[in-house]
């Protein structure tokens, strides 16, 4: 299994507990569209990631992962 694979699995894993509507999670999966999440749900799960993985996403960075699959990739490059 890749190291991205497994970042994936990961961040699917935590988002279980905020996928309220039980929304099949792909690369594609949106936060706001697909999962309609408010600005709260992205701030607590955005923290749990964070401490999953050790990690800090800037507000900036934030800003502009708007997929799982933007997410991923982020989480990848901040622990290179």
């Amino acid at each position: 299994m890749t190291d991205r694979a497994q970042i994936f699995d990961t961040v699917t894993a935590q988002i279980a507990p905020f996928n309220k509507k039980a929304v099949p999670l792909t690369e594609a999966t949106t936060f706001a569209g697909d999962l309609e999440w408010d600005s709260l749900t992205v701030m607590d799960f955005v923290a749990a990631v964070e401490d999953e993985f050790d990690i800090l996403i800037t507000m900036n960075m934030q800003a502009e992962i708007e997929t799982v699959g933007q997410l991923v990739d982020a989480v990848a490059k901040l622990r290179t």
